[in-house]
């Protein structure tokens, strides 16, 4: 399955554009949320990742969406 993950830091900003374009990949699933990648308790990415199996594919539009940082991104790799 294909699973994208797309988020926004603040509320002035919207989602519309990435869950379009997650779409437009062929998603069949997409989590979204409004959250500061500077907090470490992302509801929805976590509920992404627990929702990830062997052989799935998970689309972000930027990386900065998905993490904030290089250790941030790590972090993320390792619970996948």
């Amino acid at each position: 399955m294909i699973i994208g993950y797309a988020r926004v830091s603040t509320d002035g900003q919207t989602l519309d554009s990435q869950i379009e374009h997650l779409r437009t990949a062929s998603c069949q699933k997409v989590f979204s949320e409004t959250a500061s990648g500077a907090k470490t308790d992302r509801r929805e990415l976590r509920r992404c990742i627990a929702s990830l199996k062997a052989g799935d594919v998970l689309i972000v539009m930027r990386l900065d969406r998905l993490a904030r940082s290089t250790r941030d991104l790590l972090n993320v790799l390792a619970e996948v």
